[in-house]
């Protein structure tokens, strides 16, 4: 189902492994499957170790040259955090993200302190994560967010990702981003972890930021009236569809088919809106 509208599809948000968390396919698994289904891209994200190597020697050396395959890095404890060395040799490797703290933001560390998050680690830790919040007591970004953020705006071939910060931290991030003339921000799932309203993600796509909208969040996670409230108010040119997908059990592919089918069921979705958002937009970001 979806044959034609999966053709050119660029998903940039895919958490296949080699992963310390349970995944459903690694990366080569994935391109395979990206290539049967006919994709141009897709973006291989992981929380704790950078990912440019596995997109590299995926796309290289098993790839038919139908689609592409890029990593990024996360700035989690794991890379040493807001860590500028981290950024520069991400992007000295051909990052195509960087991605502000996920697991090891102190919002999504208390958000699922009683829940199991699926991109969690699946072995014993034995170091505890440190929370990070990178606001300072006046509410400012601190320094290293700040030379992060400029970096990137620096280097616009690589996106910057907002990650699982609070609403407060993102929002610092985007316009902090805007002041410097970042054209390449995404938010991710500002409905789900972060918990933003809908007059921020209104307010950061009037900054120049890009709002996701995950295929793995719906229906189970979120309801679909948010995707609604979405389409509603924030243009169709700063809206990304992507998956947020490859946890144990699932596949990436059937996972964007079934929002494929909840946009055109409930919000009657013209393929062209979908053009845009899974093939255009992060195309745009991605250089493609």
């Amino acid at each position: 189902m979806y044959e034609e509208l999966l053709k050119g599809v660029v998903d940039i948000h895919i958490h296949a492994g080699p992963s310390t968390a349970q995944r459903s396919v690694d990366a080569v698994e994935m391109l395979r499957l990206a290539e049967a289904a006919g994709y141009e891209a897709f973006v291989v994200k992981d929380h704790y170790f950078p990912t440019m190597l596995s997109a590299v020697e995926a796309e290289k050396h098993t790839g038919n040259g139908t689609c592409r395959v890029f990593g990024g890095t996360c700035l989690n404890n794991s890379v040493g955090g807001l860590n500028l060395h981290a950024v520069d040799v991400a992007y000295q490797m051909g990052a195509k993200f960087i991605c502000m703290p996920t697991l090891s933001a102190a919002r999504h560390i208390e958000t699922h302190k009683n829940a199991v998050f699926a991109g969690a680690s699946s072995k014993p830790i034995a170091v505890e994560e440190t929370p990070m919040y990178y606001l300072d007591e006046k509410g400012e970004l601190t320094e290293d967010a700040v030379a992060v953020v400029k970096y990137m705006a620096e280097h616009q071939e690589m996106v910057l990702y907002t990650g699982h910060g609070s609403a407060t931290e993102v929002d610092k991030v985007v316009r902090k981003a805007a002041e410097f003339g970042s054209k390449k921000v995404l938010v991710n799932h500002p409905f789900q972890t972060v918990e933003a309203s809908l007059e921020q993600m209104i307010e950061w796509s009037r900054l120049g930021a890009f709002i996701e909208i995950n295929a793995s969040a719906f229906p189970k996670f979120i309801p679909t009236s948010i995707i609604g409230d979405i389409l509603n108010n924030i243009p169709l040119d700063r809206i990304v569809i992507d998956t947020d997908s490859g946890q144990k059990g699932s596949n990436p592919v059937d996972v964007l088919c079934r929002l494929i089918g909840i946009m055109k069921d409930e919000f009657h979705v013209t393929d062209h809106a979908l053009c845009v958002m899974m093939k255009d937009n992060p195309r745009y970001l991605m250089d493609l």
